[in-house]
């Protein structure tokens, strides 16, 4: 009793994941769209079944005109084939075409909706930074793989296992009434009495149907948790390619070759570990099913055989009764004949799901961080009245208050590798989640703020994009673009602007930094907080770089705020914010002149 509460409980649960997931889209701007999509279909499935009763009843016709040697009947019930089988096809073709629509406008606008929500306030940042801070494996891992993967999964199983399930409802309600009629009844003496079953076939057919579900459930249900496991593994096979791809280079100057190639190889065997584990509990299943189906053609012949003998019924009904007995029996084994596509729904599901709890995770850890923002009274300070940064684990990591930055400041930050620089630019930024703040900042702070980490991304595809980056390179002139880079020390690129290439891993480390730069040249910010920014650089070209930038921001009444360890950048900067402090209680910044 427990265990079938505990199984309810659990359907009850994945109906309700189901429908969280699902609804959404029929509830959307698309609503009408989508529903009149479904409304077509499920008038098309039942058309098709209708159809299925027609071609029922033609056999007893047709069977009938055989055995009585009815030439007339025969031919006339072959034209009427012709008919029948002619409005099939068509139902047929519509039924799956307007299918295939739905389920790809179903997940365009899925993609489109956790594409939003992956992307809106940073939460691909967010859900990254969660990933790697929790070792229980709590968050999602390969959001790539949910949003294009697992949205194409389950709107193809969706579609096609709840139409397949009406398809089933309807077939059963539109021939079990057949069947009863045809199957006639059987009697039996038990215990001194007679006993009599009406519509036995039905009952046979109930029997047949519930067994075969019952063993397939038996025998298919860890192909859930299996069908999970590979879709887990096989996308930690492919992003560790992916990063190979990446860093193509340190791994070619580290040799790292042998090593990749057995981490590679562990993760492969992985996917092919657990797919042997999945293909051996498919077979197991696959005998069972493809033996239940080849019974289930013999099994109406059987049953209903001593009375065709016996001249109670004709071929035609015995063939109406097969056909009819195939019809219902496939309807009550739809759970068998599915239940490998329900076992990879079900974790499709499980996964998407976890997808969506993460996000919530995501939001709940946003809500905790709390910013207090002010705009400067003078508009031309940052004000850092009281700031509280935290690890993802809780720990404190970096306290400080009572700093300012105004305009004109040109201000180096200083402290131990992982005493927190680059998260104190993170939170300034407003990205990092598990900080508490009260600042004062100008009105034109987010508008007019550049952050440049040690590694700046560039998009693939022309120069110009890459150079304008996120604006749209039509916002400036080639005259701009080409200015930028010559001024950044990069004239070989000025004639390239519409050369298409991977920028990330075709420009050395010194140039990429030179292009970020020339990114900041070109947009001209108030407020420049360069992370490393030069590290890649030789010393000539930091010295002719870095004062075009404090000239920059100059000339925009901003400030240069900078981390760095050669001792070289600290020339170009007055003041010094320095991380102090036990690392175990928090550091503290404290501003000192340079």
């Amino acid at each position: 009793m427990t265990t079938t509460l505990s199984r309810l409980q659990s359907f009850r649960l994945f109906a309700r994941k189901v429908a969280a997931l699902a609804l959404p889209y029929f509830q959307s701007e698309e609503k009408w769209k989508a529903r009149a999509l479904l409304a077509a279909i499920v008038a098309l499935n039942l058309g098709a079944v209708y159809m299925l009763v027609l071609i029922n009843d033609w056999n007893r016709v047709f069977y009938d005109a055989l055995q009585n040697k009815d030439a007339a009947v025969f031919w006339r019930e072959l034209g009427r084939f012709t008919y029948l089988a002619f409005g099939f096809i068509i139902i047929a073709v519509y039924r799956f075409y307007l299918t295939q629509l739905l389920e790809l406008r179903w997940r365009a606008w899925m993609t489109g909706h956790y594409l939003d929500r992956w992307l809106a306030h940073k939460a691909f940042y967010h859900l990254e930074l969660a990933r790697f801070s929790k070792a229980d494996g709590a968050t999602p891992d390969n959001p790539d793989q949910r949003i294009s993967e697992d949205v194409n999964q389950f709107t193809a199983y969706t579609v096609s296992l709840s139409m397949g399930l009406l398809n089933a409802l309807v077939t059963l309600a539109s021939f079990i009434g057949i069947l009863w009629s045809l199957s006639g009844s059987f009697g039996f003496d038990f215990n001194g009495g007679h006993y009599v079953i009406p519509g036995f076939m039905v009952w046979m057919a109930v029997v047949y149907a519930l067994a075969g579900s019952v063993i397939t459930h038996f025998l298919g249900r860890p192909l859930i948790g299996l069908n999970f496991r590979q879709q887990r593994v096989e996308a930690d096979f492919r992003h560790h390619m992916v990063r190979v791809r990446e860093y193509s280079e340190s791994i070619a100057l580290d040799r790292g070759e042998p090593v990749e190639r057995q981490q590679a190889g562990s993760r492969f065997s992985e996917v092919l570990a657990n797919y042997l584990r999945l293909l051996k509990r498919q077979k197991t299943l696959t005998w069972f099913t493809v033996g239940y189906g080849q019974a289930a053609v013999v099994f109406p012949f059987i049953v209903a055989a001593p009375r065709f003998f016996s001249g109670a019924i004709q071929l035609g009904e015995l063939m109406q009764i097969s056909s009819a007995f195939g019809r219902v029996q496939d309807a009550l084994s739809w759970f068998v004949d599915n239940y490998d596509s329900l076992a990879a729904w079900r974790a499709t599901t499980d996964r998407l799901t976890s997808f969506e709890e993460s996000f919530a995770q995501v939001q709940q850890t946003a809500a905790a961080a709390h910013a207090e923002l002010r705009t400067a009274a003078d508009g031309n300070t940052l004000q850092i009245d009281e700031l509280q940064i935290r690890l993802p684990d809780g720990r404190p990591l970096l306290a400080a208050s009572g700093l300012a930055l105004r305009a004109g400041d040109h201000v180096l930050v200083r402290g131990p590798s992982g005493s927190g620089k680059s998260t104190l630019f993170r939170t300034l930024a407003g990205i990092w989640p598990w900080a508490q703040a009260r600042l004062a900042r100008p009105a034109d702070f987010d508008e007019r703020v550049m952050f440049l980490p040690q590694r700046p991304y560039f998009p693939n595809g022309a120069l110009r994009d890459a150079l304008a980056y996120p604006a749209p390179p039509t916002r400036y002139t080639d005259a701009q673009l080409q200015q930028a880079l010559s001024e950044a020390l990069l004239p070989q690129l000025a004639d390239q602007l519409d050369r298409q290439d991977t920028w990330g891993q075709k420009l050395s480390g010194g140039e990429q930094q030179r292009l970020a730069i020339a990114r900041v040249l070109l947009k001209r910010p108030r407020w420049l907080f360069l992370d490393e920014a030069s590290s890649a650089l030789d010393e000539d070209a930091e010295r002719t770089l870095y004062p075009k930038l404090r000239a920059l921001v100059a000339q925009e009444n901003g400030a240069l705020v900078s981390i760095a360890h050669r001792p070289t950048v600290a020339a170009f900067h007055e003041q010094q914010w320095r991380l102090e402090g036990d690392p175990a209680l928090g550091r503290g910044l404290h501003v000192q002149p340079s």
